[in-house]
């Protein structure tokens, strides 16, 4: 029941927040604070056992097949400078600071804060770009961050948790062990991508597609951990791979696909930031020295930290390389704007508070261990921290940076351009096809088959034509309602035939889906 009415709240509360100008995942933890509060809520403690197998790998899926496998690649030298370099420069920055700060706190423990804090989340960031309408660059290079940084974090958490539990790791050890955890895990996503992606294109039922689509990112997590290997990778190397090639899958299984895995998404990521706001009780539960001013400046300092080392980071991670004339001249000119949103961007998230849960109660020796809740209550104000600061003031922080906006006509343009090409290919493939007998069709059929290529190559070129100077809608917009009011009276004529009892409701049903392919296909051909 608990879980059955946080799923259905935090929904309920993100389909809300999409009327209001806050931000949705602001939203969702600010409700998380105020009902763990409500006398009657049970705690919601993060298990780490829940969050990192069954929680991270759909919402890495969904991300990166929404990715570019194209632009990532393009982007690769910054990605991997964040995800990777970032990740260890902020676990040993904040550790650091957290240990001269915080007294009594030792260095390995101080350390597990900072590899627990290191990582921006990939729902974060995704949902921050997605609202905000960043540059394309910066969303590939925020998006490609978030998702293999997780694996950096993770595996420099293993290595200063061993340290301060008293397993004796050695920095050549955590080396290794990175190493074999990231080859590993992109290793096993290789060999999986393959066999995947053909067992998707030979199933041949849409409904079975799907149901292997959903069980993908947790197949190949659960197969790179069994072996030692990165989790957070195989997913992501596989979710790339099928995002690439999604084309060579039927239209079916497309259509379906996309609505599942973005109900998928609203519901996990819904969930997620309401998790968030919902942990601070437990977190407040046994700080006992640490409570009141302390713990206040404590929290303060370590965002600070956080904050200024992500800056401290990027500009040098971003202007150093660029001292080679081949760096210059492969990516132009360069302001520091980028960079400044980059840096201001690096929202922590719930993989941070699920980490922070999995550190031990007790260490080799059978001793507590050392300062476990203030690392607990440092994450969840960490998090909290970066998502309201920083969540509330990047979409204004856009907005008076003034990035140029996307030449919408260069590019519908190019997208003409595109159709136009396509509809040629397809013209000669179907002169080719009526020349052979055996595809014999009546005259007004074969006119309606060109008639289709060329309404579709018509509609992007009539986007670029002038508004109606009576109502103000495009050509394109025009042409969509119209489509959609005379589907909507032939929708009406059916459901008033089945009421009628003239046709039954698997009629009804075949005839009303016909209505909404057509429905989706005049949508997206003028869009």
């Amino acid at each position: 029941m608990p879980l059955l009415l946080l799923v259905a709240g935090s929904a309920a509360i993100a389909a809300a927040g999409r009327r209001v100008p806050v931000p949705v995942p602001l939203l969702l933890v600010a409700a998380g604070l105020a009902v763990s509060y409500v006398p009657g809520v049970p705690d919601y403690t993060l298990d780490p056992h829940i969050v990192l197998p069954l929680l991270l790998p759909p919402l890495l899926h969904t991300a990166a097949t929404d990715s570019s496998y194209l632009d990532l690649r393009a982007q690769a030298r910054p990605v991997a400078l964040l995800s990777v370099g970032y990740v260890l420069f902020a676990t040993f920055v904040v550790g650091c600071a957290a240990y001269l700060i915080v007294p009594g706190l030792p260095l390995t423990a101080a350390l597990v804060l900072g590899a627990v804090v290191a990582p921006p989340d990939a729902v974060a960031a995704t949902a921050v770009a997605r609202r905000v309408g960043l540059p394309s660059r910066i969303t590939t290079i925020l998006q490609g961050e978030s998702l293999v940084n997780d694996a950096t974090a993770i595996t420099a958490f293993k290595v200063a948790l061993a340290a301060a539990v008293g397993e004796g790791a050695t920095w050549a050890g955590g080396i290794g062990e990175f190493l074999i955890a990231a080859v590993g895990g992109v290793g096993v996503g290789l060999v999986l991508m393959v066999p995947l992606h053909w067992l998707r294109t030979h199933l041949k039922e849409a409904l079975l597609q799907n149901a292997l689509s959903l069980l993908i990112p947790f197949v190949a997590y659960a197969v790179a951990e069994q072996v030692h290997a990165s989790g957070v990778l195989a997913v992501v190397v596989v979710a790339l791979y099928l995002g690439h090639r999604a084309w060579e899958v039927d239209f079916a299984t497309r259509l379906q696909e996309e609505a599942v895995w973005k109900m998928v998404a609203f519901v996990l990521e819904s969930a997620v930031f309401a998790l968030i706001g919902l942990q601070l009780p437990v977190v407040l539960k046994g700080l006992g020295e640490y409570e009141g001013i302390d713990a206040a400046w404590y929290a303060l300092a370590v965002f600070l930290v956080v904050a200024v080392a992500r800056f401290a980071w990027v500009y040098p991670a971003t202007f150093l390389p660029r001292l080679s004339a081949r760096v210059r001249a492969r990516e132009g000119d360069l302001s520091w704007k980028g960079p400044f949103v980059i840096g201001w961007a690096g929202m922590r998230g719930v993989v941070s508070l699920a980490i922070a849960f999995s550190i031990p109660l007790t260490v080799h020796g059978g001793e507590p261990f050392p300062e476990r809740n203030l690392i607990l209550f440092l994450t969840f104000t960490t998090v909290i921290g970066t998502l309201v600061v920083q969540g509330v003031s990047l979409p204004p922080l856009i907005r008076l940076l003034k990035f140029p906006p996307h030449d919408v006509q260069v590019e519908t343009l190019a997208e003409a351009n595109a159709q136009a090409q396509a509809s040629r290919a397809a013209e000669r493939r179907l002169d080719d096809l009526l020349a052979d007998e055996r595809n014999a069709l009546p005259g007004p059929l074969a006119d309606r088959l060109r008639t289709v290529l060329e309404r579709r190559r018509n509609a992007v070129w009539e986007r670029l034509g002038q508004v109606n100077p009576i109502t103000g809608e495009t050509v394109d917009d025009t042409y969509r309602r119209l489509s959609r009011e005379m589907i909507g009276a032939e929708r009406e004529v059916f459901v008033r035939l089945r009421d009628g009892r003239y046709i039954d409701d698997e009629m009804l049903r075949t005839l009303l889906r016909r209505l909404d392919l057509e429905e989706a296909a005049a949508y997206r051909e003028t869009t």
